[in-house]
């Protein structure tokens, strides 16, 4: 059960970083690098372009992966255990049902009303 709460939490981590990256990223190309307009910076605004499109692809991949790593980790219980639900619906009574009521004569088998002749 450790392993599948351990990569819940980087699905998580994952996605929380995926949003970031978004909300950080312009639709026309400005974003983060409008803010960068000094001529001496070390990246350039298409630099940053590239670094967010990379980083929103391989976040995009990472969190596939994670979700398909943690899938194959659910921890599973007993082969005989039965879910609370699937044993509520097994014990349930069904409401429409029409009660029966006790017969006074009890239910006759084939040998029992078979009356012997008399001589």
């Amino acid at each position: 059960m450790g392993i599948y709460i351990f990569v819940s939490v980087l699905v998580i981590i994952a996605c929380i970083f995926q949003i970031l990256v978004v909300l950080v990223q312009n639709s026309k190309g400005g974003g983060l690098a409008a803010n960068f307009t000094s001529a001496g910076q070390t990246m350039g605004i298409r630099k940053t372009a590239d670094f967010l499109e990379k980083a929103t692809w391989t976040l995009a991949g990472a969190i596939l992966i994670l979700s398909v790593v943690a899938t194959a980790v659910i921890p599973r219980g007993a082969e005989g255990a039965r879910s609370r639900i699937e044993t509520q619906i097994q014990n349930a009574v069904d409401p429409n049902a029409i009660p029966t009521l006790p017969t006074a004569v009890p239910p006759s088998t084939g040998q029992q009303d078979q009356k012997q002749p008399q001589n």
